[in-house]
């Protein structure tokens, strides 16, 4: 490809079909009919040389040359948006996007962010909560706040807080809680790790009763179902400190029990910004403080 020849606008459908896995729709954000979106990715395969689509029965699906190239484009796009931005009514500002798994969201960051802001009044933070499932390319994300062992492919994790795992329930069934072998008879709520029941009442020494508990891919969720009264929950108490704190929540017994940790990532081929320093820099303070 000649080096004068950016094909901006193959380039740009081709982001748009990757993300929706569809030309039809990627034509819909572009504003474009579906088959100017397939003629601008045809002649991008064409420049490359390489097929970056395969059809399949419901749509289309990345070649592994497609795979490789979205996130650099992704990665491209992003930063043009940015920059865009950034000059919001006439005063450039920075832009800053970080997807947060929602229990860390709602139960540390959120209650922090004023200071953050008051510290840092030039960056613009964009936080997108999820359920600890993330494509940080795919979603144009600069961090991704994960809980786990910090070990995701492609991906710099650094670690931010240890969050044990404790059972947690309305003050109401608490208080009937007197040894672990009662939890036996109530409802013991799950989330998609379902080992986790198993490790707490080993880490006992009692019996693990049969777990039949509804599954929950959210915390939050599975914390308000356990305020209600609606069975027992196993959750990183220091995210819940505000429920303990109003008596909402419950924690009948001591005992605590790991299952991961919070991290920051970041893809190691992403070059790291003022304001993603500034971010990075403050939470890590943030989380060490007492």
């Amino acid at each position: 490809m000649a080096k004068s020849h950016l094909p901006l606008n193959a380039l740009r459908a081709f982001e748009a079909s990757a993300r929706h896995l569809s030309f039809t729709k990627a034509g819909l954000e572009l504003r474009v009919t579906q088959a100017a979106v397939s003629h601008l990715v045809k002649s991008l395969e064409a420049t490359l040389g390489v097929p970056l689509f395969r059809r399949v029965p419901r749509g289309l699906a990345l070649t592994d040359e497609g795979q490789a190239l979205l996130p650099a484009v992704s990665e491209a796009f992003g930063q043009l948006r940015s920059a865009v931005d950034a000059f919001a009514k006439g005063r450039a500002r920075e832009i800053v996007t970080v997807g947060v798994v929602g229990t860390f969201a709602a139960g540390w960051l959120l209650p922090r962010l004023q200071e953050f802001h008051k510290n840092h009044p030039h960056i613009d933070l964009r936080i997108l909560t999820n359920n600890n499932r993330v494509d940080i390319a795919g979603e144009g994300l600069d961090f991704a706040i994960r809980f786990g062992d910090g070990l995701w492919h492609g991906t710099q994790a650094t670690h931010l807080l240890s969050a044990p795992l404790s059972p947690l329930c309305s003050p109401k069934i608490g208080k009937r809680l007197r040894k672990p072998d009662a939890l036996a008879k109530q409802v013991l709520l799950r989330s998609y790790r379902d080992e986790e029941w198993q490790r707490w009442f080993a880490a006992v020494h009692t019996p693990c009763p049969p777990i039949r508990g509804p599954i929950f891919d959210s915390s939050i969720v599975m914390a308000h179902a356990a305020a209600r009264g609606d069975g027992i929950a196993l959750l990183p108490v220091r995210m819940f400190a505000q429920e303990l704190r109003e008596k909402r929540l419950m924690q009948p017994f001591r005992t605590e029990i790991t299952a991961g940790d919070y991290w920051l990532t970041a893809l190691k081929s992403k070059r790291e910004t003022s304001g993603m320093h500034a971010f990075k820099a403050w939470l890590l303070k943030a989380c060490t403080a007492k």
